[in-house]
């Protein structure tokens, strides 16, 4: 970091000084991290962005100092000026970058005065997440969070730099804009100046960046705040950050090799050992069948096996009946392991929740004899899966039987969950990939129509006659069985365009409603254009080695939405309603706020 500017209030980082800095007269400012009273030297821990450096106040050559440092507590501010001094040889901290050196602090100021914190802010101690949120301005104060912040930091930067070396210009579109059906439900937005009609905010920049390239920009960005109102998880929230590009001129191999040395820079910067370019790319055929998820982790095996052309003529009624129906059997080795009936039982019911009707098991003995529930496959039959999923003694097997959909994710997710209970991922290893060959459509049974599987403006392949075996020209960058980015080659003819929008059954009068700006575009020459966007929290998170986004965002959400910190979402007041023409069907939550702010314990009281 660079020195900040001298003023009244500090000259210095604290963690920037070293033992060449010794002899030196410096002014710190920051604030307490720790105290210890040695009856008659106080030490003090000052904090700032940069890091923490010890104060010594010496009652003798500075009593107004000492006598100030006898007030001080966690987490007040201070500034503080005086010599560098290289500790004594037995007080070295070899766990602090400064730990050669204190300062002998000749003054002291007290700039702001703060009660006990609600939890501990000089240590990684678990708290509940609520309390954390609740009081994210502390938090934030803590070393995890702001290498977290600082890591978000340089993945921006590193993404900037890169694409600004690329002749890439950085653009900004719309916050409030047109609701677009885009695959999530849009947060509305009521217009005052036009009583009865909304804005929504942008899922993504999709149509406006496709815009930038019929206006002749041909490579745009900009890190775009986005909003889905859709049910959160650990890798969701109602808004968040993405890298948003596009590019002129361009095919997939275009956009895919240039994205490769972009998240190459973003890997070194932030220190993730990710192997170097070009990374694997796996059709989303073969994701699917190998892996059950089209965001495969490949940092380990257990790779899913089709078994139903060994069982053919089954006589176990489970295989045959669903082989019967058109379904597939399929299976995995999970390798030697040593499994109660609880456990099995808890990972039966973990594929029941992602649609399997159950899980058969086998264990295979040492003369190959299986202890099994499935009692009725032949010798043959039990030899051909041992085969196909490559099982050895000792070796435990979990077949699923369902239609192909069903199998691949039930199998998908059992993967994950022996993953995690067994700890199959070597530490330190990241991998990524790219997935491509993605249909275009799927057919939407509820709604007996077809969706869009990407976005509607995503270029198909093959014939229209048959949308359910046409393909699109996508391709998603996944790392360690996240998806991290996602994008496509675009429609850039209006006539292809007005296609998709008859298979997704949309009308000419609706579709020129609802996207005629679009189509309008179209007509006046758009050039061949295709680009990415992608998830800079969750970037970040895997960088940091978080398990949720919300400890890579500054000011996050709950898993309901809510804001503990603001009390966010709230009702508004009646005349604001009026003003915008708006009447509520239903009452407001009981209690008045749905994110209403919870009191802790320590509010209020001094230290």
């Amino acid at each position: 970091m660079r020195p900040p500017r001298a003023n009244e209030y500090r000259d210095a980082w604290c963690g920037e000084l070293r033992a060449g800095d010794v002899g030196a007269t410096v002014r710190v400012a920051g604030w307490v991290h720790r105290r210890r009273d040695h009856g008659g030297l106080i030490f003090i821990d000052l904090r700032d962005r940069s890091g923490i450096v010890q104060l010594v106040f010496h009652p003798d050559t500075a009593p107004a100092a000492h006598a100030l440092a006898e007030r001080l507590r966690p987490e007040h501010v201070v500034s503080a000026a005086g010599q560098l001094v290289r500790r004594e040889e037995g007080n070295v901290n070899p766990r602090l970058v400064t730990g050669e050196v204190e300062l002998e602090v000749a003054e002291a100021e007290t700039l702001a005065e703060s009660p006990t914190p609600p939890f501990p802010v000089d240590e990684e101690t678990p708290v509940d997440e609520l309390l954390r949120l609740r009081h994210r301005v502390i938090d934030l104060r803590r070393e995890g969070m702001q290498r977290s912040m600082a890591l978000r930091h340089t993945v921006n930067r590193a993404m900037r730099d890169f694409l600004n070396a690329h002749d890439f210009l950085e653009l900004e579109t719309p916050i409030v804009t047109r609701s677009t059906p885009e695959g999530a439900r849009d947060f509305l937005v009521p217009s005052r100046m036009s009583p009865g009609a909304f804005y929504a905010l942008p899922q993504s920049p999709q149509l406006f960046k496709q815009m930038l390239m019929m206006a002749g920009f041909e490579r745009y960005y900009q890190i775009a705040r986005c909003f889905r109102d859709e049910d959160l998880r650990a890798d969701r929230q109602p808004e968040f950050t993405q890298l948003d590009l596009e590019m002129s001129f361009v095919g997939e191999d275009d956009v895919i090799e240039l994205m490769e040395a972009m998240m190459a820079r973003v890997f070194e910067a932030t220190e993730l050992p990710v192997g170097p370019p070009p990374w694997p790319r796996m059709s989303y055929d073969e994701a699917m069948a190998r892996y059950g998820s089209d965001r495969p982790d490949i940092r380990f095996g257990l790779e899913i096996a089709d078994l139903g052309d060994g069982l053919a003529g089954t006589e176990f009624k489970v295989f045959a009946n669903v082989l019967a129906g058109g379904g597939v059997v399929r299976g995995l080795n999970a390798g030697a392991r040593e499994l109660a009936r609880r456990e099995l039982d808890e990972l039966t019911e973990h594929v029941r929740r992602y649609g399997a009707g159950g899980l058969v098991w086998a264990f295979v003995g040492e003369d190959g004899e299986w202890r099994s529930p499935a009692r009725a496959l032949s010798d043959a039959e039990r030899a051909d899966i041992a085969r196909r999923l490559s099982a050895r003694p000792g070796d435990v097997l979990f077949i699923v039987a369902d239609t192909e959909a069903v199998a691949a994710t039930a199998l998908g997710e059992l993967r994950l969950e022996l993953s995690r209970r067994f700890g199959l991922v070597p530490p330190g290893r990241h991998e990524t990939l790219w997935v491509v060959g993605f249909p275009a459509f799927e057919w939407n049974d509820g709604e007996r129509r077809w969706d869009a599987v990407h976005h509607p403006f995503t270029m198909p392949t093959g014939d229209f006659a048959d949308p359910g075996a046409m393909r699109a020209r996508a391709y998603d960058m996944v790392l360690d069985g996240t998806e991290i980015g996602g994008g496509s080659i675009r429609v850039h003819r209006p006539e292809i365009q007005q296609e998709v929008f008859r298979v997704l059954g949309i009308s000419e009068a609706e579709a020129d409603e609802r996207f005629g700006f679009l189509l309008e575009a179209l007509r006046y020459g758009a050039p061949p254009h295709g680009g990415i966007a992608y998830g800079i929290d969750r970037i970040v998170a895997i960088a940091a080695g978080r398990d949720s986004i919300r400890d890579v965002i500054a000011f996050p959400k709950t898993a309901s939405g809510a804001d503990p910190l603001t009390g966010a979402p709230a009702p508004v007041d009646a005349p604001q309603l009026a003003e915008l023409g708006l009447r509520l069907a239903a009452p407001p939550p009981a209690g008045g706020k749905l994110g209403a702010r919870v009191a802790t314990p320590s509010e209020g009281k001094s230290p």
